[in-house]
């Protein structure tokens, strides 16, 4: 479904991706894992098409997509949460899902609230009201209301609660069931990522340096404290 073919990208004078490559298969559960800049969320940010490639190639559902604007990206069906979750806060939980139809009936906010149950009980409530686990409920359950084909989350746990962790997790798993989405999740709560993912890569200086599934890499604390800096909880 995505494949990134030697991405090269940077800001300004700094190179971050450097020749960036691997895939995500259609339906497909992807972590991606390593220390504080290694380019995790520029890599995120240049399939989304938020920066543009100096060399390599981006393919989306099978069609070369480097040269497309992030909205058409979007069209195409890629979504995309970043770590400021980036919320209308000035309007009301219902006001923020609706913005997120694409032309799409009123009826299927009922989508997002069987995903996010808090999400309606704070229907009415404004963005500045909501905790930082509601307002990652609803940045995410609002992507989600355009039919994504894959999911692009940024860092979604962090700074939450262990309990407000667990409930996103548990709802990422439900969406990931229930509608074959597929994901890629950058995240620092690295035995969460691994747990909730089927495959993993690993990022040191813009490229991958390890590539493994989920489950056996977090069992190998060798591998996790050597690439990512820190063992598993």
């Amino acid at each position: 479904m995505l494949k990134l073919d030697g991405v090269v990208a940077g800001y300004g004078p700094t190179t971050v991706l450097d020749g960036l490559t691997f895939e995500v298969a259609r339906g497909e559960r992807l972590a991606m894992i390593g220390r504080n800049g290694v380019g995790k969320t520029t890599a995120l940010r240049a399939i989304m098409g938020l920066l543009p490639l100096r060399s390599g190639k981006v393919h989306f559902q099978g069609q070369d997509v480097s040269a497309l604007l992030p909205h058409q990206r979007a069209d195409l069906g890629l979504g995309y949460v970043p770590q400021t979750r980036d919320i209308f806060p000035s309007l009301t939980v219902e006001e923020n899902l609706l913005a997120g139809l694409k032309r799409r009936p009123r009826s299927a906010l009922d989508e997002a609230y069987a995903l996010f149950p808090r999400l309606a009980e704070r229907r009415g409530n404004g963005g500045t009201q909501l905790s930082g686990g509601e307002q990652q409920m609803l940045s995410v359950a609002r992507a989600l209301l355009g039919r994504p084909s894959m999911m692009l989350l940024d860092e979604p746990l962090e700074g939450l609660a262990p309990l407000i962790r667990l409930e996103l997790l548990r709802a990422f798993s439900n969406m990931s069931q229930e509608t074959g989405i597929a994901v890629i999740i950058v995240e620092q709560q690295v035995d969460e990522a691994l747990g909730y993912a089927q495959r993993a890569v690993i990022l040191d200086h813009g490229t991958v340096v390890h590539s493994a599934n989920a489950g056996p890499l977090l069992a190998d604390t060798e591998t996790l404290e050597r690439w990512v800096g820190m063992a598993v909880h």
